[in-house]
């Protein structure tokens, strides 16, 4: 059980800090409600589910070749820099013409989706810290308890989804426009700046390969 409750920990301490993740969920929670934040993060942990099974069936060389992980810097520069922008657009706009403009939920789920997917640093974790704790766990435990204890750090990425999305979508009620403009531009900008590092990134890997 206590096995159990650290990797749930352990997901949640993952999903904790500030990144375009949570970003990209503070600014679909205050300006389009819980389910867009929700689902930003959803898209997110379908992606963390596919590098999961990545790692389970010995893909992480692939991942880890240096052209791979430039382009993958690249399509995250682009993703980032798009939704970064598109939020600072809308956050000019009032509340009511935001809702009236707000994307579906099949787009917010993959923006999150996509985000997570080209983010190198989300493969780094799986390759690096999950690689390390499976490689630990299968030395002590069985296959269905791997199974278990993986779906314990998805349980917790979760949890902190479902917070996310709580506080952010809970908070817009007691936010005036300009308030919410503010965040929304902050949130923007925060993305645009993640963004060009990623541009960056792509862009030192392409030149050093």
């Amino acid at each position: 059980m206590n096995t159990f409750i650290s990797h749930i920990l352990l997901g949640i301490s993952l999903a904790a800090p500030i990144g375009p993740i949570n970003a990209a969920q503070i600014e679909r929670g205050f300006n389009r409600g819980f389910w867009h934040s929700w689902l930003i993060g959803l898209g997110s942990i379908t992606a963390d589910i596919l590098y999961m099974l990545a790692v389970f069936m010995g893909l992480v060389n692939f991942i880890e070749i240096p052209i791979v992980k430039a382009f993958l810097w690249l399509f995250g520069f682009f993703v980032l820099t798009y939704t970064g922008i598109e939020s600072l657009l809308q956050a000019s706009k009032s509340v009511e013409l935001r809702k009236e403009l707000s994307n579906s939920l099949t787009k917010s789920y993959l923006i999150g989706f996509m985000m997570s997917l080209t983010n190198p640093l989300t493969i780094m974790f799986w390759v690096g810290i999950y690689g390390s704790v499976l490689a630990k766990t299968a030395a002590l435990y069985e296959h269905t308890q791997l199974l278990l204890y993986s779906g314990s750090i998805l349980l917790g990425l979760l949890i902190w989804d479902v917070c996310m999305a709580g506080a952010s979508s809970f908070a817009r009620g007691f936010l005036n426009n300009r308030t919410l403009q503010v965040i929304s531009c902050l949130s923007g900008l925060s993305l645009v700046g993640f963004g060009l590092f990623f541009g960056y990134e792509a862009f030192r890997l392409f030149f050093s390969t």
